[in-house]
């Protein structure tokens, strides 16, 4: 018997089996007790791919026939899908996911779509029902690209996905923290648009409320376990850096896509995020600093390897509006991954057969590796997780 199998037993019988995460935190001590491969890696010397609207499902045909009416560009631009989460995880090895997140907390703004009736009128096939159960008539966050018109998604409510993600990382307690990035919609398309709720004061709370009904706080790595004794993050940054990889394996992470106003309401009466579960994009001196949004790795390569090499956690993407799997052209992809940025973000960690071969993978399809730019030279440029 195994070294870290005989701690692994001895763990289970001082704690019982009812404290899961106190279980997958010790049992996560006992491998690193005899596996050296990654010891003294921290959480931002890593890259690992993510998806970008991580629940979106390709919409019926009759809703891109509608959409192309008006703008075929967008139609186009909307011709994807992904797998459920669950998959993503462990088909593909996604470790970073995107949710768009609209306030409905008395339930029902989002339940009837308008698009279903403008099909009919246009005398396009029918739209099936999309919510046999009626999830989107319950009080609760929901997860949506666009009302009304493109609104297919994995998963209607933001509890499920989260809930998916806690159920999976629960059998997976080794995983590299997965990195959940969420947007949160405010905007109408028009007048003739289901108009949503804006995501104020009270709203911002109700979402930090459903993040912590699904993972507590001990499984999330937050602004303040980051900051530490600091008094702002790029402090923190400077001083400490980022947690050991090993220490926060199993956890995931929160970020804020917002920029402006939203985002400036949740630093309200909190400029270094104390307190907070969600980290936001900020310029690098701000108080709040640690993870970035840098979207064009061509553009903004240098700026990109220079936040990394600066000690900032950045995400990135590979490709956008289906444009790089429809000519098959890599070379954004490959800026990315040169770029350093941990979250390399795609449309495609499969491919789209019906456009190209084109797809973002790690090399080797690995799920997480060393860092290609401030990765230390002793760790092998190999799996992490």
């Amino acid at each position: 018997m195994t070294r870290s199998r005989i701690l692994e037993l001895v763990l289970l019988r001082l704690i019982g089996v009812k404290n899961l995460f106190a279980f997958s935190t010790l049992a996560l001590l006992a491998g690193c007790a005899t596996t050296s491969s990654t010891a003294g890696l921290r959480l931002n010397q890593i890259q690992v791919i993510g998806t970008h609207n991580s629940y979106h499902l390709r919409g019926h045909d009759s809703l891109l026939a509608l959409i192309a009416k008006d703008n075929p560009k967008a139609q186009a631009e909307l011709d994807y899908g992904h797998r459920p989460l669950p998959e993503q995880l462990s088909r593909l090895g996604v470790r970073q996911f995107e949710l768009d997140c609209f306030a409905d907390p008395d339930g029902g703004l989002y339940a009837k779509p308008r698009g279903i009736e403008w099909v009919l009128r246009d005398g396009l096939p029918p739209v099936p029902p999309y919510d046999s159960v009626g999830k989107m008539r319950q009080p609760g966050i929901k997860v949506m690209h666009v009302p009304d018109i493109d609104f297919a998604s994995s998963t209607l409510t933001l509890q499920d996905a989260l809930q998916q993600v806690r159920n999976w990382s629960v059998k997976h307690p080794r995983h590299v923290p997965v990195f959940i990035l969420l947007e949160l919609k405010e905007g109408s398309l028009g007048t003739n648009f289901t108009r949503p709720m804006p995501f104020d004061r009270a709203q911002l709370a109700n979402l930090e409320q459903e993040i912590l009904r699904v993972f507590p706080r001990e499984s999330i790595v937050t602004p303040d376990d980051v900051r530490g004794g600091a008094a702002t993050l790029p402090e923190a940054l400077r001083t400490s850096g980022w947690p050991l990889l090993d220490a926060v394996r199993g956890r995931v992470m929160f970020g804020l896509d917002n920029e402006g106003a939203v985002r400036d309401r949740y630093l309200e009466g909190n400029p270094a995020l104390e307190g907070r579960l969600i980290f936001v994009s900020v310029p690098p001196t701000n108080a709040a600093a640690a993870w970035m949004k840098r979207n064009d790795p061509v553009g903004g390569f240098d700026e990109i390897q220079k936040l990394v090499r600066d000690g900032f956690l950045v995400r990135t993407r590979a490709d956008s509006d289906t444009e790089e799997s429809r000519a098959n052209d890599p070379r954004k992809r490959e800026r990315a991954f040169a770029s350093g940025a941990q979250f390399v973000s795609t449309d495609y960690p499969e491919p789209d057969r019906r456009f190209s071969t084109y797809r973002v993978r790690l090399p080797g399809s690995v799920v997480a590796r060393t860092n290609p730019v401030n990765g230390p030279d002793r760790y092998p440029k190999r799996e992490v997780e």
